[in-house]
């Protein structure tokens, strides 16, 4: 399984000062903010841009026991999501290379050697996740890419191993053409990534 997860994941993978606007001003001293203005039908109207502020409502627990699963998924969720992302930024940045090379041999060789380095940067953390973070990153890793393991591995190392790796992943009680349903199965798992972005947790 820790195989798995591996391939799944890493083969698909001044100074600013306020100003008046429309208006010369000399330089301001860094402990002063002038605020910005805008002209509408003649009158002056102060205008400032706000922070976006992301309301997230507190989740809803049935009963302990669910209460108890979202602890403990929030806690895989922590763990794998930075791997996820990771993978994501890996495999934007194997795709733009993909297409500045020239025949499928090299497209080939530059893979195996992308592969081969994922593999040694990543491979002892990722053997070090349980299963049960094993199966969110796989979740993870369709949210942040769009593209489930089953996609990834068929597209970068064909249909025969993707179906390998689909029936590995099934002995251990995944689904690697699982997708990522975030107002339905997953929904606790959205929950969760929307309050780490949101700094809450």
């Amino acid at each position: 399984m820790k195989t798995l997860l591996l391939i799944s994941v890493f083969i698909g993978l001044g100074w600013n000062a306020y100003v008046i606007q429309g208006q010369n001003q000399p330089p301001v001293r860094r402990d002063v903010n002038v605020l910005n203005i805008e002209i509408v039908d003649g009158d002056t109207i102060p205008h400032v841009n706000l922070k976006e502020v992301t309301i997230i409502p507190q989740w809803k627990f049935k009963n302990k026991r669910e209460e108890i699963v979202y602890t403990r998924l929030m806690r895989n969720v922590k763990i794998a999501l930075p791997y996820a992302r990771t993978a994501s930024k890996k495999l934007y940045e194997i795709n733009t290379n993909m297409t500045l090379i020239d025949g499928e041999k090299a497209r080939k060789q530059y893979l195996s050697k992308a592969e081969k380095a994922l593999f040694s940067e990543f491979e002892t953390p990722i053997r070090k996740l349980t299963f049960s973070q094993g199966k969110v990153l796989i979740k993870l890793i369709d949210r942040e890419t769009g593209n489930t393991g089953y996609e990834l591995i068929k597209e970068y190392k064909g249909g025969v191993s993707a179906f390998f790796w689909q029936g590995i992943a099934r002995l251990f009680g995944a689904n690697l053409k699982d997708g990522y349903k975030p107002d339905e199965e997953d929904a606790m798992i959205e929950h969760i990534v929307k309050l780490i972005d949101s700094g809450m947790i």
